[in-house]
């Protein structure tokens, strides 16, 4: 028997749509980490929420990955910081990640009649 358990369940998924999440962000402009992390609160209600310290080794694998590629820049007055854009293989990650989703919710919506809901 599967007892829910809304935390671990919401933790789950927010780790495995991390990356979409972070790529789809990216998407229109280059990022920081601490920005990308404040963007995720707010633009969730404060739904989802990720950690900086959980967020840069995302950002080092994707870049690892060839999805995003990271340059340092420095600014008078201000402390340096890593800013992350898509590259061509992220952009089309991403469609793909998409397109999985959506197959994803549309199976979701038509088992359980979220849609309706």
């Amino acid at each position: 028997m599967h007892t829910y358990m809304p935390n671990t369940d919401i933790a789950a998924l927010q780790k495995g749509s991390l990356e979409m999440i972070v790529l789809a962000l990216l998407e229109t402009r280059a990022r920081h980490g601490y920005e990308i992390a404040k963007l995720i609160e707010s633009q969730s209600e404060s739904r989802l929420q990720f950690h900086v310290a959980s967020l840069y080794p995302m950002l080092y694998r994707l870049e690892r990955k060839g999805l995003v590629e990271g340059r340092w820049v420095e600014k008078a007055g201000e402390r340096r910081r890593r800013f992350y854009r898509l590259t061509a293989q992220g952009r089309r990650a991403l469609a793909s990640q998409r397109r999985n989703w959506r197959e994803f919710a549309n199976a979701l919506n038509r088992l359980t009649g979220f849609q309706h809901a």
